[in-house]
């Protein structure tokens, strides 16, 4: 048996993913599969030194330890090729209000900002919360498969004298691992019209062989990667994330943010955890991944068999799931009422993700495998149900 097989009790902790049920969808009485949280327990190591720290009961002011950020540099080493310094480090509490700082920082209101649906939804917050102008880049569905369009990227910029493009890199809904070529040509349209490239990485531990994660911040200097353990090792509501730049003008106008916001450190349990998770969490998360990469193939299969008129996106990274469900021609309001009263299932609906989204449906299989079949199951019914 494995450690993530281990269905963990989440109703009750004040888990967005549980305990936000009846506020999202108005019913508790479904299976959630629909918060990009993990229902796996994180790390030993991670949670010992959660608990060191606790112990200690003096939870005063934190500074972020040299030690934290050599976790960091070794991590990105040994799992990115990615060789960093500790001064292209700066911290926060998260990667969503990272991006809105970098936005703050780099850009000035109405500038136009970049981004390709359908894709995580809060970038759109960001962009239009800050009084920029959203542009979009719609992403090419090929064969299952999403690719960038840099005609239409490169005409975007030009035409809308786009100062900022924001990148999902994995992918996030559609679990897209972006190739060397795509990521050089992508920094070289930026470079070539000084576009500066913030690159959301939150979920680059998590991609499978063959697909190989390749950090932006390889071919751009005017690259902003964000990354954090939250996805990684399910340590969202510890908050804590970095940003990684090796430009020092740029990171001065980040700081000079993050003054305003009042933002200069992050909290004990997060600092303890983030180290933790970087310097000893090699051996739990190619676990994970495995398990992960099993659950994918579950519904893959399941999905093909059981129900044909859904179509499966493999996700190369990340543990989302993207579902195709057009054939069944229903609105996205439909849709997701259909998992959710026939099925009694929660899913990500695909319309808040933008241009592209509809009739599609996102699933998170980073849950104990039990869980991923019951899922299943319900979402056989309710497909059933229509006929």
């Amino acid at each position: 048996m494995s450690r993530f097989d281990e269905v963990v009790e989440r109703r009750g902790t004040n888990a967005v993913k549980w305990d936000g049920l009846k506020t999202v969808f108005g019913k508790e009485d479904v299976l959630p599969m629909w918060v990009a949280d993990m229902d796996f327990k994180a790390p030993d190591a991670v949670i010992q030194a959660v608990k060191k720290e606790a112990a200690h009961g003096i939870y005063g002011y934190t500074l972020v330890p040299d030690s934290t950020r050599e976790a960091i540099i070794d991590w990105m080493y040994d799992r990115h090729d990615w060789t960093i310094k500790k001064e292209w480090l700066l911290f926060n509490h998260g990667v969503v209000p990272s991006i809105g700082a970098v936005i703050e920082a780099l850009t000035e209101p109405g500038d136009a900002i970049i981004v390709q649906p359908p894709v995580y939804n809060p970038f759109f917050d960001m962009i239009e919360k800050n009084d920029r102008t959203l542009v979009h880049s719609e992403l090419v569905l090929q064969h299952h498969r999403y690719e960038m369009n840099f005609e239409d990227i490169e005409a975007k910029i030009v035409s809308e004298n786009a100062k900022m493009f924001v990148l999902c890199s994995p992918h996030n809904p559609g679990g897209r691992v972006w190739t060397k070529d795509e990521l050089t040509q992508l920094a070289a349209i930026c470079e070539k019209h000084e576009v500066y490239i913030v690159s959301d990485e939150i979920h680059s531990d998590l991609t499978r062989a063959p697909h190989k994660h390749i950090p932006i911040g390889l071919f751009s200097a005017n690259a902003v990667t964000l990354i954090a353990p939250s996805k990684t090792f399910n340590l969202a509501g510890l908050q804590a994330s970095a940003l990684i730049t090796p430009d020092k003008e740029l990171r001065t106008k980040i700081q000079k943010v993050f003054a305003r916001q009042g933002a200069f450190t992050l909290n004990q349990m997060g600092i303890a955890a983030m180290e933790a998770a970087y310097r000893y969490g090699h051996e739990w998360l190619d676990e994970a991944i495995d398990y992960i990469q099993e659950n994918v193939r579950l519904v893959k299969e399941y999905i093909e068999k059981e129900i044909p008129e859904l179509t499966v996106m493999e996700p190369e990274g990340s543990y989302l799931v993207w579902i195709d469900c057009r054939k069944l021609g229903l609105s996205d309001k439909e849709l997701l009422a259909l998992f959710l009263d026939e099925g009694g299932v929660a899913l990500g609906n695909g319309a808040k993700y933008g241009p592209g989204g509809d009739g599609f449906m996102r699933i998170n299989v980073a849950c104990p495998r039990s869980l991923v079949a019951d899922g299943l199951k319900r979402m056989k019914k309710a497909v059933q149900s229509l006929t």
